[in-house]
């Protein structure tokens, strides 16, 4: 008798041990998550913030010249705030609306905002290859593809034609122009790998060396393409490419490619 209350005894402690190890554990995982909600909520609430940046920064009449638009002038300002903020890039009717910034490498900005901050969601950034001193051809620019709807997640809606021929102007601003692009194209892609031949990589070109390459990488574009845009583009036009993550497949991508409308 007295060794079965002996073992009952030992029983139980065992597995009040256990019950208070289970509710330790539980705790933890119940700390990270609301850390981890509190984080994705203050970094949602950021990158709302951001794309209405551009309208806190106000811009005096007499500023504003034939040379100088006004949004030339707020991309200015913001560039005194951060260098690496190189343009802004907005697409009207959509959630596509903030500053493109451009760093060292492409995975800063992958994890950081356009203040350097560490924020989960990151930022639109430009090709780290691009070079302004040319300028290079394509302005190949990534973001992110959130489920909230914010950052590029919005490309998605490309894979619709009814909703190309809604939205075909992509707006770019720098500190020295005011562009507009015209979307020629419109595609499912992914990462290769590097034993695969005769693929469209559309993500290495930046920089065409001659008219052959750049027509190649325009035709290439329009085979891929979903549907016909209508549109094309000719060798010394510039392009501009905008990237985001699709699920449809491993490493998969979606992309729109655009080219600098005549200001004629």
């Amino acid at each position: 008798m007295g060794k079965n209350l002996k073992k009952k005894g030992k029983h139980f402690k065992i597995l009040k041990r256990r019950y208070k190890f289970i509710i330790f554990l539980l705790s933890i995982i119940i700390i990270i998550a609301v850390a981890y909600i509190i984080r994705n909520l203050k970094d949602k609430e950021e990158v709302q913030e951001e794309s209405k940046l551009l309208n806190t920064i106000e811009i005096e009449e007499t500023e504003v010249t034939e040379n100088k638009t006004e949004r030339m002038l707020q991309v200015e300002k913001l560039r005194q705030e951060n260098s690496d903020i190189v343009g802004w890039v907005e697409i009207e009717g959509t959630n596509i609306n903030y500053p493109v910034l451009q760093g060292d490498d492409n995975s800063y900005y992958m994890t950081h905002n356009y203040k350097k901050e560490e924020n989960t969601y990151g930022s639109i950034f430009l090709d780290k290859d691009y070079d302004w001193s040319k300028p290079s051809s394509n302005l190949l620019i990534y973001g992110h593809n959130l489920q909230n709807g914010s950052m590029f997640h919005d490309l998605l809606n490309y894979s619709k034609e009814s909703y190309y021929e809604e939205h075909p102007i992509v707006r770019f601003t720098t500190e020295d122009e005011d562009l507009e692009f015209e979307i020629i194209s419109a595609f499912y892609s992914r990462v290769y790998y590097k034993s695969e031949k005769n693929v469209f990589r559309y993500y290495y070109f930046i920089d065409a060396e001659n008219e052959e390459e750049y027509n190649e990488f325009v035709q290439d574009a329009k085979d891929a393409s979903i549907y016909d845009t209508g549109k094309t583009a000719e060798y010394g036009d510039r392009l501009i490419t905008l990237s985001t993550c699709s699920y449809h497949t491993e490493d998969g991508r979606f992309a729109i490619v655009a080219r600098e409308k005549d200001k004629n």
